[in-house]
């Protein structure tokens, strides 16, 4: 087949898969899980603090899901999403299906994540010919909130609060064997919030300045653990498969202040309001 006429059949090839996947998003309800990722938003959101010149590697192209100002070009698997796209993406087709020599893109990595910042369109032909990786120039952005290449747009609001929670609290440093996601968004405010105030009552009781470091390992010692172990140990994770640790040691410490509050009871226990909740949880359900 002539070369020019093959890269127009990938290009058109490519437009359709696009608006299927334009179509099969929209039908899901889901339109952010098509959507390419601005590198620009996920920055803001992440608040990157360092960043360091890997220089030239090989990256796993299904890595790749964003882009420096072009994220409204393509789709989440890099597909053109603009038919004025046609000329150069065909171009590089051609290049491509000759086995041609091209010069590598330039990236930006966050966590497990890459951003494009030159080579959109090499991005976009070397996924639709199935190219599994790419030459490419490497700085890495580095962020203090765990990123990895599954992240979509609708993540961002959760990554920016995460990142607002370890400004208030050194969470990663003090306590890394905790994996600190949540459920709902505004959870994470009030886990700060509630930690806080432990860290008042101790400063109280302590009659001295506390640390946020002697706070959260104080916290983490006389709240965090016993209720964690005990949703390990009975496995109520296994009645909530939606739900986070974290998500579960809110709604029990919250839920016991309600009983507390309705009972005028001070000496209800997370056990007791553990139970409370799970009697009201479907049976088949239940671990």
């Amino acid at each position: 087949m002539d070369p020019h006429e093959q890269s127009e059949r990938d290009f058109s090839r490519a437009r359709r898969r696009a608006f299927l996947r334009r179509i099969g998003a929209y039908l899901r309800r889901d339109p952010g899980s098509n959507q390419l990722l601005s590198f620009d938003e996920v920055k803001d959101a992440l608040g990157a603090v360092s960043q360091v010149y890997l220089g030239m590697r090989e990256v796993p192209v299904n890595k790749i899901v964003g882009s420096v100002g072009r994220h409204r070009d393509f789709d989440r698997a890099f597909l053109p999403s603009k038919p004025d796209l046609g000329t150069r993406w065909r171009r590089i087709d051609e290049i491509m299906n000759r086995a041609e020599e091209l010069p590598p893109v330039s990236l930006y990595k966050i966590g497990d994540a890459y951003f494009v910042q030159d080579g959109n369109h090499r991005v976009s032909v070397a996924r639709q010919q199935g190219v599994e990786m790419i030459d490419a120039e490497v700085i890495e952005l580095r962020s203090r909130v765990p990123v990895d290449s599954a992240l979509t747009a609708r993540d961002l609001l959760h990554k920016f609060e995460h990142r607002h929670l370890l400004e208030r609290l050194p969470i990663d440093r003090v306590l890394p064997e905790i994996e600190v996601q949540f459920s709902n968004v505004a959870d994470y405010r009030r886990l700060a919030t509630y930690v806080e105030a432990h860290g008042f009552r101790v400063s109280q009781l302590w009659k001295r300045y506390v640390s946020p470091e002697e706070v959260l390992r104080d916290w983490y010692e006389y709240s965090y653990r016993p209720i964690a172990e005990m949703i390990r140990e009975e496995r109520i994770l296994d009645a909530f498969p939606d739900r986070t640790e974290l998500d579960l040691y809110l709604w029990i410490v919250y839920h016991r202040e309600r009983l507390v509050l309705e009972t005028r009871d001070e000496k209800i226990s997370p056990e007791a309001a553990k139970d409370d909740i799970l009697k009201n949880v479907p049976r088949r359900r239940r671990p």
